[in-house]
């Protein structure tokens, strides 16, 4: 008899309540040198943490600080300096480069009928020593927060800051409006001259609008007539308000601003900062011509480096025009850019080639290459999302990034003028490392595993040539969490499901498993495929309240990777007693640019089968209880569960989907990324090309409802009302099928909540309810 895993729905909360009150570290930021009396060095380090607040329902925001005491080539000595305090209504955040001032934008609720407003606040060591009202001034619409787009960037001089804000748009009136159309405010009436300010002409033609003419009463005044309910694409999930972006400069001393022109119309700019000595912006450009794809986790979209000059308005291309770049960043000295860079469409996610520009002699390197196979000890090739903010090494020579190597994340320093790379994390424990900055060398780390929260990690970064001896300190410690032990196991898939032109390719799983309580000698298995769970955001030049890193294992996919870091989800089910199995199947990132491309084409087959191979493997090695096995995944994960429920209907017992893809078929004209539906069925995407019937068939054919009649388990849904991923009718059509076939069912819908349902009460009551769900379907 196996003793059954029944805990009352007050303990479950309880469980949750506790393991969901452990902090995310987003943000760290090294202060500048200062001396002692006694000649010693030290700097302050701020860092930022979200936590869930179940109370309030909302991810909070605090700040902690710490001292760091350093003789140069190691720390002497390091601890906190006083305690908490919650950051409040903070989006941006970012220190001048002398680190004596920051820069704050904050939102502010309007008084009774009034819409929120955003202000741009300027700190000294001391006080807050300005506070400007952007909304008030009216040149653009409201600023950019994201991590896709938005930067808050300092001037070398620091006496200009640099944003990214939604463009301004024309009051648009009926066409039986009775009153006298208004007039736009002048730029005379708010004092600042014409030309320095550039303003956006409001009465110049709409691209793309009817006729090209707008009526009115002058260029500067006209207020369109029958322009209310023009469509305006966006930027796809997470990015729904973020349509015409531009470059703006906030002039600290005079008080103004001036929205950039000279960037042309097919580009969207963002991720921007200063060139050198000021003389103008560097800054990414995405084209949205012939129409606007999503772009969230999408490194694959036609975009160039570009720099904009402030005294002629030139714009002039950094990079290739033909591929995909993102997350510049200039060397200390001033002489170099590296940045990102894919292939244009075909995965979303891919081995990324690091890229190096020069800028006086303009000169593009590659630093680093796509690698094809990952080899055991070797550098595994880039997997990541972005580059941290800060990533040069004091020498301007070296970089510092961490990247998925199969199943763990680490970190490893790059010397771009040889490209060597060397791991700074090969002799640490195992798990997660992420770099949050580095600074005049001294390197600032996240780290956590399966049953450890993430905690915060120090070192100097040693000379070039000795970087292997670097020497980790840990500055703010999280105990493990007691009952959960893990492994990484590697498998082979049999000969008959080798890739033909990809031979030789393994995988990996990661098992998660009681170590005590009841059920811990043969506990249930939950089986959890991932969608997209990239590595936690970094510390962007951007600081806002990210998700947490916990629930990104149901963000999308498939290109992506479980590594082994902190989760949520996977602990919580494990002190409740179930062993949980997370599958790293072929085409997941950090295995080499191979197994990537050996998915498309291939989904619903080749994952399916690796998922099952290791779930058979398992069940055979390990002491758990066969008759009780679960699935859980969400998006490509999903798609992933409902494939196996449907196609090994005899192994699984349950299953619970959240935003899951059904019908790639039916997707394909709802979703923000239709590139995806053709891409991973194997098929050429072409936004002017309809489908054939033989392409709408072969995306029916690969899709997990054409399963459906051979369901038995019960699925519990979770479905996000504002997805536009995967858009909540997928998980509807999944359900309609499942009821009219009898099959047990239950569906959960989250109003306000996208693709990732990462809002603090969805996360919370998916979890309770899922947990309820496989505790009341696994009692065999």
């Amino acid at each position: 008899h196996v003793p059954q895993v029944q805990p009352r729905v007050e303990e479950l909360s309880e469980l949750y309540r506790e393991l969901s009150q452990h902090p995310g570290l987003s943000t760290a930021c090294l202060g500048p040198d200062l001396t002692t009396q006694y000649g010693g060095k030290y700097c302050s380090l701020y860092t930022e943490w979200s936590q869930r607040d179940l109370a309030r329902t909302e991810n909070i925001k605090f700040c902690r600080q710490y001292l760091i005491f350093h003789d140069g080539t190691s720390i002497v000595y390091s601890g906190p300096a006083g305690t908490c305090s919650e950051i409040k209504d903070e989006l941006l955040s970012r220190e001048s480069p002398s680190g004596t001032l920051k820069a704050v934008l904050r939102k502010v609720p309007g008084k009774e009928k009034e819409k929120e407003k955003q202000f741009l606040e300027v700190w000294d060591q001391n006080r807050k020593v300005k506070s400007i009202d952007l909304t008030a001034l009216d040149k653009h619409g409201s600023v950019y927060d994201d991590d896709q787009f938005g930067c808050l960037a300092w001037s070398h001089s620091e006496t200009h800051l640099l944003y990214v804000a939604e463009k301004k748009r024309p009051k648009a009136e009926s066409f039986f409006q009775s009153k006298a159309p208004e007039l736009g405010t002048s730029d005379e009436d708010t004092g600042h001259p014409k030309k320095e300010d550039a303003p956006i002409k409001v009465g110049s033609p709409h691209p793309g609008s009817a006729g090209g003419w707008l009526w009115g009463c002058g260029a500067d005044q006209a207020v369109p007539q029958g322009e209310q309910f023009v469509y305006h694409e966006d930027w796809g999930e997470t990015l729904s308000t973020r349509s015409v972006p531009v470059l703006c400069v906030l002039d600290i001393e005079g008080n103004s601003i001036s929205v950039l022109e000279g960037i042309p119309e097919h580009l969207s700019p963002g991720q921007a900062f200063w060139s050198p000595e000021d003389t103008g912006v560097v800054f990414v450009g995405w084209w949205h011509d012939p129409f606007r794809l999503g772009l969230r986790h999408c490194t694959n979209r036609r975009s160039a480096l570009f720099y904009v000059d402030l005294t002629g308005g030139r714009c002039e291309l950094l990079s290739e025009d033909t591929r995909a770049v993102w997350s510049a960043r200039l060397s200390p000295d001033g002489c170099r850019i590296v940045y990102l860079e894919n292939n244009v469409l075909g995965p979303h996610q891919q081995c990324s080639r690091l890229r190096m520009y020069d800028w006086y002699t303009k000169h593009t390197s590659t630093v680093l290459e796509a690698v094809p196979r990952q080899a055991w000890g070797a550098f595994p090739g880039i997997y990541c999302g972005a580059l941290p903010g800060m990533c040069w090494a004091a020498d301007s020579r070296r970089i510092l990034l961490d990247t998925a190597q199969r199943s763990q994340q680490d970190v490893f320093v790059v010397d771009t003028a040889t490209g060597t790379t060397t791991s700074l994390t090969a002799d640490s424990p195992q798990g997660s490392w992420s770099v949050l900055t580095i600074d005049r060398d001294l390197l600032v780390a996240r780290f956590s595993t399966p049953s450890c929260p993430p905690m915060l990690k120090v070192a100097v970064l040693p000379a070039a040539g000795h970087e292997a001896q670097t020497q980790w300190i840990c500055l703010q410690d999280a105990p493990p969490v007691p009952g959960i032990s893990w492994g990484i196991r590697t498998l082979q898939p049999p000969p008959e499901q080798e890739h033909p032109q990809y031979g030789g390719l393994d995988f990996d799983a990661i098992l998660m498993r009681p170590s005590e309580g009841p059920t811990a000698q043969k506990p249930p298995l939950v089986v959890m495929p991932h969608g997209k769970s990239l590595s936690p955001p970094h510390c962007t030049p951007v600081r806002q309240c990210h998700p947490h890193p916990l629930l990104l294992p149901f963000a999308g996919g498939p290109h992506s990777v479980f590594t082994a870091g902190w989760m949520l989800y996977p602990a919580a089910l494990c002190r409740v007693g179930f062993a949980v199995l997370l599958v790293n199947y072929r085409g997941s990132l950090g295995f080499g640019q191979d197994s990537v491309a050996s998915l498309p084409g291939n989904v619903g087959t080749q994952d399916v089968r690796d998922v099952q191979l290791c779930v058979e493997r398992v069940l055979q090695e390990e002491t758990l209880d066969a008759s009780r096995v679960a699935l859980v995944g969400g998006s490509h994960g999903g798609f992933l569960a409902c494939h196996l429920i449907g196609q090994f209907p005899d192994t699984y017992h349950a299953c619970v989907v959240r935003n899951p893809v059904v019908n790639i078929a039916s997707m394909v004209a709802t979703t923000d990324i239709p590139d995806w539906c053709l891409t991973e069925t194997g098929l050429p995407y072409k936004p002017d090309a309809l489908p054939e019937p033989a392409q709408w068939t072969e995306m029916l054919h690969k899709s997990p409802i054409r399963y459906v009649n051979q369901v038995r388990a019960p699925v519990l849904l979770m479905l996000g009302e504002d997805d536009r991923r995967v858009p909540p009718k997928q998980g509807l059509e999944y359900y309609h099928a499942l009821k009219a076939r009898r099959v047990p069912t239950r569906l959960l819908w989250y109003p306000g909540n996208n693709h990732a349902l990462a809002g603090v009460e969805a996360e919370a009551d998916g979890f309770m309810n899922m947990a309820l769900w496989l505790l009341k379907h696994l009692q065999c």
